[in-house]
């Protein structure tokens, strides 16, 4: 993972300068970083591997010096254990027979509750999937003990919506900052794996009276949804 460094308040207009490349004490091969605050401590999420080859990518977290070096070792918080998060099967002579995969972990907090969004199981399968982990300790987002994997995926294929492989989310407020959605990528046919017919999406999410998030089902891409809430009829007048 790099990282560029703009010291322009204007992101248009300033120059960026490559500031070198951002790795754990073990550098092994990463990819989705997400940065994020958290009781103004700097952290960073990425997918790995272990070792020096392909075979497991697991969610590693570390705490950051800056935004662009990261302090102390990563910390293992998640591997694909659960059935759905191993489907990985691979027909390709340069890579391992079988891959499985946790990436993409998205940062997500809401009323104190700290949650990790991540996809599993290969993209180029039709069972890519979100999985969620949530934090049950204090201050030390570095404890790995305190990050709970959910058994089940938090959203999945639909068969019934004709939506595949959805995974790789984030997340966003309405432009009222009254409603949660997310955005992630699918496919609309069954074998489309990770190429070029997969295509972002977004929905509405809710959250149960526990605080987790809910997710729901992928919606078809023919069903019209409303969009994002803006401005409340009260602000108006």
């Amino acid at each position: 993972m790099y990282v560029l460094e703009n010291e322009s308040e204007d992101p248009f207009q300033g120059t960026w300068n490559f500031k070198g490349k951002i790795a754990a004490k073990t550098d092994k091969w990463a990819i989705d970083g997400n940065v994020f605050y958290h009781n103004e401590c700097l952290y960073m999420l990425w997918s790995g591997w272990e070792g020096d080859t392909n075979g497991q990518q697991n969610i590693y977290i570390a705490k950051m010096r800056n935004p662009y070096e990261i302090e102390g070792d990563r910390v293992l918080i998640s591997s694909p254990i659960y059935d759905w998060e191993t489907h990985g099967a691979l027909n390709d002579k340069d890579n391992p027979p079988q891959v499985n995969v946790n990436e993409g972990p998205q940062f997500l907090l809401r009323n104190g509750k700290v949650f990790v969004v991540y996809s599993a199981s290969g993209c180029w399968t039709d069972f890519y999937a979100l999985g969620l982990l949530h934090f049950q300790g204090k201050d030390d987002l570095l404890d790995a003990s305190c990050w709970i994997k959910s058994e089940k995926p938090l959203f999945q294929q639909s068969i019934k919506n004709k939506v595949f492989a959805p995974g790789h989310t984030s997340f966003f407020k309405s432009p009222n900052g009254k409603e949660d959605w997310i955005l992630y990528h699918a496919n609309s046919n069954r074998g489309e794996g990770c190429r070029a017919k997969r295509a972002p999406r977004i929905q509405k999410m809710d959250w149960d009276s526990s605080g987790f998030p809910v997710l729901g089902e992928p919606v078809s891409e023919g069903k019209k949804l409303k969009i994002p809430a803006t401005e409340t009829i009260s602000s108006l007048k």
